[in-house]
């Protein structure tokens, strides 16, 4: 696709944002507050307390050590980059960053910063605060450099100190204002890369008062430091007040914010991990709103009067696989469950309205899609032919993982998911041995053992690069893949080194069909993900990559 092409789309994602974004109601159901008398709309007429409906806890504070939605969602409130994302698309913005330019030859980058900006602590945000924050990330070591905590960071920048593939070299605080960042290759994403908020600013200060990098436990279960569990500080339009795990997390407007503040003043993250009971709080006037509306529940709640919207697709379900285990070590058997599987039912049946179905690991709106992709369409005789062909003509027994009490973008609904699939993987003859995981101990078994089989998990896109799907998957050994591709590591190293997005396609395109052809797992869908509001939510920032402030949300009396 071309880079006009890829433009037109986005613009097209932004416009439907938009119109979607024009939510207006009437009178609220909650009586939280004592409104004043004054103008209708101003922040004194309006009950300013934000109550937002989690799926689950954060898994902690600090978001360089985290890779999940909810803790995201939160991060995205306290903490700002160098780089953020334009409202309504994938496309990255200058944010604590005014501008950059970068050498012909990729290598290094000069970021023009915001003055006058300070950390909630009162730490001057500045080039000593950018390097600090670079300089962090880069020297992690032991638990702080595995798979389970510095996920983003292991996966885009290569390594750490000392490591041969470190994308890291240096930082330089040029001036106060100015700071460069020199890498060892070309990263045609490295821009894009920094509006994950795993890579937002936070204060020095704070950071090393409250030993961020103290973590303990062990990589199946890290035990987070006292700044990841109480004190996280960044630039951002909120700062924390409190956690209560299991149950809430509380923030309050920051009355130094350099930006708009907005009529949000409060925001409680309230944490209702199944489905029916967060629409049961939105409909009782518990909460404000919620993300991750189960598909049987959105007409219902649009005839009730409240306010629903959907986000266009920028995710992918997919059904993996580990190949630490022998049997799946065959790619005869894993063809074999990617013809048992029944895709177009599975997005009928059980995916929210609006839910594509995928054929590859990035949508078709991301640079290097491939129309033409080896695809394995439903055939269950096929199914029964490879397998007895690998030798397991009677019948084949796989753990099957996947977690409960959780809705991500992704997959709003695990359980019926898996026994949606569970019961087309029986009709082949395999047998699945279920095992079930709370939402934080699934990732921690994913992310940081080799103790698990056929697995449900995806991806919501942080940005708009192609990288950031197939390569967060496959640049590597994982321990939730376990398997060994040298040709497919390095073809992706080689891709990301590509300086733009229009050279990049048709050797993405490639690297897709090489995937489809190893078949490390199954791409499901491209769920279409649904939020629901009470009425007195008139306007709410919604965005393809989940980058959504909450001082932009616009609230009725």
């Amino acid at each position: 696709m071309n880079r006009t092409a890829h433009r037109r789309l986005l613009g097209g994602l932004a416009a439907g944002a938009a119109f979607a974004l024009l939510l207006t109601g009437c009178q609220s159901q909650r009586d939280d507050g004592d409104p004043a008398a004054s103008e209708p709309g101003a922040a004194s007429d309006v009950d300013s307390t934000f109550v937002f409906g989690s799926s689950s806890d954060p898994s902690g504070l600090d978001p360089a050590f985290a890779s999940d939605g909810e803790t995201f969602r939160i991060s995205r409130q306290i903490f700002e980059g160098l780089v953020g994302v334009e409202p309504g698309t994938a496309d990255p913005a200058p944010l604590l960053a005014e501008s950059w330019e970068s050498t012909e030859d990729g290598l290094s980058y000069t970021f023009a910063l915001k003055s006058g900006v300070t950390f909630h602590d009162g730490t001057p945000f500045d080039a000593e605060a950018v390097c600090a924050n670079f300089d962090r990330w880069y020297n992690w070591t032991g638990l702080t450099a595995t798979e389970s905590l510095s996920y983003y960071y292991g996966s885009l920048y290569g390594g750490f100190a000392g490591d041969e593939n470190a994308l890291y070299e240096s930082c330089s605080a040029d001036d106060e204002s100015t700071a460069t960042i020199n890498l060892t290759r070309p990263f045609s994403g490295f821009i894009a890369s920094l509006s994950l908020p795993a890579f937002s600013m936070q204060s020095p200060t704070a950071l090393e008062e409250y030993g961020a990098d103290e973590v303990g436990g062990s990589e199946e279960a890290p035990e987070y430091s006292e700044y990841g569990e109480a004190h996280p500080t960044g630039t951002g339009p909120f700062v924390f007040e409190s956690w209560s795990p299991g149950n809430e997390v509380v923030l309050a407007a920051n009355p130094e914010y350099w930006g708009e503040q907005g009529q949000v003043q409060e925001i409680v993250f309230r944490v209702i991990d199944e489905s029916t009971a967060r629409r049961q709080a939105l409909e009782a006037g518990d909460i404000d709103g919620y993300d991750l509306v189960a598909p049987a529940d959105t007409a219902a709640l649009e005839d009730a009067g409240f306010n629903v919207m959907q986000r266009d697709p920028f995710t992918v379900l997919y059904l993996g696989f580990n190949q630490t285990v022998p049997e799946l070590q065959d790619v005869r058997v894993r063809q074999a469950i990617a013809h048992a599987i029944d895709r177009e039912s599975l997005v009928t049946q059980v995916l929210p309205e609006g839910t594509e179905v995928a054929s590859q690991f990035i949508p078709p709106v991301v640079n290097g899609y491939n129309e033409g992709v080896t695809d394995y369409a439903y055939d269950p005789e096929a199914a029964r032919e490879l397998l007895a062909e690998a030798g397991f003509a009677d019948g084949l027994e796989l753990t099957f993982n996947y977690p409960v009490n959780i809705s991500r973008p992704y997959m709003p609904n695990p359980e019926q998911i898996f026994t949606a699939l569970s019961s087309q993987l029986a009709e082949v003859g395999i047998t699945v041995n279920p095992v079930a995981d709370e939402w934080t101990d699934y990732l921690d078994r994913m992310r940081g053992t080799s103790d698990h089989g056929i697995h449900l998990l995806g991806w919501t896109g942080d940005y708009n690069d192609t990288d950031n799907f197939v390569g967060v998957f496959f640049n590597g050994y994982s321990n939730e893949w376990g398997f060994e591709n040298p040709e497919l590591f390095s073809a992706l190293t080689e891709a990301r080194q590509i300086p733009t997005p229009e050279e990049a396609a048709s050797t993405y395109e490639e690297i897709n069909e090489q995937i489809a052809q190893f078949v490390p797992g199954v791409p499901l869908a491209h769920p279409a993900p649904s939020l629901a509001f009470d009425p007195r939510v008139t306007s709410y920032p919604a965005s393809p990559v989940n980058d959504e402030v909450f001082n932009m949300i616009e609230l009725s009396e």
